[in-house]
């Protein structure tokens, strides 16, 4: 677009729609009315091909999504963190006071692996009880 010409074009516009324009041009920082118009134009040509939404999502929306994964993001990492140190030493408990061979172990955890996939990792500790039990 820079290297092109801007050309003159008759508008007709209503008096109302001049007086929204102009209230509204010191807030999306324009200069002019060509420029919100053109501006607005652009927008609403997104709008309507929504080919690449990125074009016509304001930066303001586009920001506050980008803020909000990323702190999701940093609390998810946190709670597996905590989660991950709080089951090591829950298995160094039990491993110090069991004495599993390793041949039962290797089961364990191929069952285990099987479980978790069937179930999505919704797992529940009933289950575990049933099945050491022998129900």
């Amino acid at each position: 677009m820079e290297d092109e010409t801007k050309k003159r074009i008759p508008l007709w516009l209503y008096p109302s729609t001049i007086e929204c324009m102009d209230a509204l041009l010191e807030k999306d920082n324009c200069k002019s009315r060509s420029e919100f118009i053109e501006k607005a134009i652009q927008f609403y040509s997104g709008y309507i091909s929504a080919e690449d939404s990125m074009n016509f999502l304001p930066a303001a929306i586009t920001s506050a999504m980008a803020g909000v994964v990323g702190t999701t993001e940093n609390r998810i990492a946190r709670v597996l963190f905590k989660l991950a140190v709080e089951m090591s030493m829950m298995m160094n408990i039990i491993a110090s006071n069991a004495e599993i061979d390793e041949a039962l172990l290797s089961r364990l955890r191929g069952k285990c692996v099987s479980d978790v996939k069937k179930s999505i990792g919704a797992i529940n500790f009933e289950d575990a009880v049933k099945f050491q039990k022998g129900q």
